[in-house]
């Protein structure tokens, strides 16, 4: 029984997919499709990142993180978190793995929100698409309003959540 309600939420969805196909077989197959896509789209990103992360675990010492990007690194935390997510590609589900393994290196949580916020927010691809589509005032405001918002976020959660509280959480002791 501990096995089926680890698997409820994906046992729902198949129900809805079930159902979709009764009510309309082309919206269904639609569905099927955009899933598998993304499952595959999935599947060629993941093993480049963690190769990545395991490369980054080997090559970056705890000690340099912890001075850029430690509780008390300041002003260098928030330039090198923004330098990382600015510079970075791929969806959002990407950076879970790099912000996991900073935490492990010792970065603040707060660094790590941040990154997790200015990772949607900064990107250059994001910003080249806002800047030409929308303008220079709205790219600018976005961006600050974000900025400060993550930054602030990173703050609140930093009071509330423990570093080893967060490390700690495993999927197994929910089910």
């Amino acid at each position: 029984m501990k096995k089926l309600k680890r698997y409820r939420f994906f046992f729902i969805l198949l129900l809805a997919l079930l159902v979709t196909t009764l009510v309309n077989q082309t919206t269904a197959i639609k569905a099927v499709q955009l899933t598998g896509k993304s499952i595959f789209d999935m599947l060629l990103l993941l093993p480049p990142i963690f190769l990545l992360v395991g490369l980054l675990d080997q090559w970056v010492k705890k000690e340099t993180l912890i001075r850029y990007m430690g509780e008390k690194s300041g002003i260098y935390g928030i330039f090198l978190t923004l330098l990382l997510a600015t510079v970075a590609a791929g969806p959002l589900y990407i950076a879970f793995p790099i912000a996991v393994l900073l935490l492990k290196k010792g970065a603040s949580v707060r660094y790590m929100v941040f990154f997790l916020g200015a990772w949607s927010t900064v990107k250059l691809p994001v910003l080249v698409y806002e800047f030409t589509s929308f303008g220079p005032r709205f790219t600018l405001i976005h961006i600050c309003f974000g900025l400060v918002f993550y930054y602030l976020t990173g703050i609140l959660f930093e009071k509330v959540y423990s570093k080893q509280k967060i490390l700690k959480y495993d999927l197994k002791q929910e089910v």
